[in-house]
């Protein structure tokens, strides 16, 4: 048997279920090149036939990936397997993973069917599949509350069909781990083909327990662990992958596994699927938690001091998590800039160095001194506004105070033209949304606004994340800014950018639809 563990991520996939507001194609992608560095094997980034902004993703993360390989996801149906099919065939290397629910209150209650039914269903997609790839994964919904008999059954007959990979899923979270080790167990047990696949598991956190399960399936057999980054996914979230990952290499020696991922990579990986997905992570979060590091008790400070191995059982360089060793001002160069980035793992092609020096002069012109996370956070700023922008904020300004009324005036630059607003509002924040909406003219409703501190002190950058609904559809903004009203403006214009960039694709749609229809006639 191996003693590699396949890393199979569904961030994009699984992940990408529970956010508040979709990702664009655009952000997924930059997700994906994460993945990729980090080294995962495997990388599951959509489910082509839910949508055709999914089967785009999909499509465009397949012909830019390369050194790992990308999955698509598929009901045991004809259909979704063929939009799988067809949204990889431009990778180099792609897996179709087709699922079906084998458990009884999932075959009888939702899918009404019998289980001698649902094993030809699941046989039949593994075979279709198979027109597409010789590597097709098969997953047992429900596995853990599958009745063994059955889930052995249907284990033997995909891999008979052609399966390379079969998936046995704590879908609800369900099961202990000496429960879900002993259903792998059994599996290698009963299934006598079970040699020709490679066992994989994707457990459900809702009673706390899937990164346990996932060892405890290594420990008895499974080659394969399906995690997110952070641990977010459906409900309580997936089995977290930097726990995982950081659990076999620091635990090798009693476990005798290993993983292909790039550990110095997990940190930046955690960071930009945070601010990317617009997902908080708790700061006592094992691994990439803002306390994962810090000691606070004075026994436990007197004792790393001394030695830091007495309380800390991995370091935070092995992670990747960067000291703030370098000062930097507005007498750096570009070069001491393309230096430090380089230091902190960043290639040429993860940033516009033109930009970036841009953007850090005017920091540094206010802060007077810049540190490694505001670098960091500026390369993450500047990259999620790559993209056209048919609003741009120029100027704003506002006035209040306990007894007078806020009010705020903005400078925008619409499509060229130069617009000047001015708003009263319920404190500065709704003054400055007041002016802006008038601009643009958007009915938009706020439903969510959070602010972060990144960095420390007085020192610290204002982040502003908002989620903003617009004709019944979720847009997710971010601004960053030493004045917090400033970077809150720049957040709801993020979200008007993304909503104008939504119509112009909507409108070229119709157009093509439209001229398709009158070629018909």
């Amino acid at each position: 048997m191996s003693n590699q563990v396949i890393i199979f991520d569904t961030t994009l996939r699984d992940g990408e279920q529970a956010l508040s507001a979709s990702l664009t194609v655009k952000e997924k992608l930059q997700i994906a090149y994460a993945l990729e560095r980090l080294g995962v094997d495997v990388m599951e980034v959509g489910f082509p036939i839910s949508s055709p902004g999914d089967f785009e993703s999909v499509q465009t993360i397949a012909r830019h990936i390369k050194d790992s390989r990308v999955c698509a996801l598929s009901r045991a149906l004809e259909a979704d397997i063929d939009a799988a099919g067809e949204a990889l065939k431009v990778a180099d290397q792609f897996r179709i993973h087709t699922f079906i629910s084998t458990s009884d209150i999932h075959v009888q209650s939702k899918l009404r069917k019998g289980f001698d039914d649902v094993l030809a269903m699941g046989v039949h997609a593994v075979k279709h599949a198979r027109r597409y790839t010789d590597d097709v994964e098969f997953s047992c919904e429900d596995a853990g509350r599958t009745p063994i008999d059955n889930l052995c059954r249907m284990v033997e007959a995909v891999i008979k069909a052609g399966a390379t990979t079969v998936n046995i899923p704590d879908t609800v979270g369900y099961t202990v781990p000496s429960e879900f080790g002993g259903i792998i167990q059994t599996l290698f047990n009963r299934v006598p083909n079970i040699d020709k696949a490679v066992i994989s598991v994707h457990c459900h956190d809702d009673l706390g327990m899937s990164v346990a399960n996932s060892i405890a399936a290594i420990q008895h057999g499974a080659r394969q662990i399906e995690c997110t980054i952070n641990g977010i996914g459906e409900r309580a979230g997936n089995c977290s992958l930097e726990e995982i990952a950081m659990i076999l290499k620091t635990r090798s020696e009693l476990l005798g596994v290993h993983t292909n991922i790039k550990h110095q990579e997990i940190y930046r990986t955690s960071q930009l699927v945070r601010n990317l997905c617009n997902m908080p992570v708790q700061p006592n979060k094992a691994i990439v938690g803002a306390n994962a590091f810090s000691h606070s008790s004075g026994i436990h400070q007197d004792g790393v001091l001394k030695s830091k191995n007495t309380y800390e059982i991995i370091t935070p360089e092995s992670i990747g998590l960067q000291k703030n060793e370098l000062n930097l001002t507005s007498r750096s160069g570009r070069h001491v800039i393309k230096h430090r980035m380089s230091e902190m793992g960043y290639s040429e092609q993860d940033y516009e160095l033109d930009a970036l020096y841009e953007s850090f002069l005017a920091l540094a012109d206010r802060k007077g001194q810049v540190f490694d996370y505001d670098l960091e956070a500026l390369v993450f700023f500047s990259q999620i506004h790559e993209e056209p922008e048919q609003f741009k904020l120029k100027y704003v300004s506002v006035q209040s105070g306990s007894n007078v009324m806020a009010t705020a005036s903005v400078r925008m630059e619409v499509g060229g033209e130069v617009i000047n607003e001015a708003a009263v509002g319920n404190g500065p924040v709704d003054a400055v949304y007041q002016c802006i909406n008038r601009v643009t003219g958007y009915d938009i409703r706020v439903d969510k606004y959070e602010l972060k501190s990144k960095g420390e002190g007085k020192d610290a950058l204002g982040q502003v994340d908002i989620v903003a609904e617009y004709k019944e559809r979720m847009f997710h903004g971010m601004g960053l800014a030493t004045d917090i009203v400033e970077s809150s403006a720049q957040a709801l214009v993020h979200v008007i950018n993304s909503i104008w960039r939504a119509e112009q694709v909507a409108e070229k749609k119709e157009a093509i639809q439209k001229k398709i229809r009158m070629e018909t006639v």
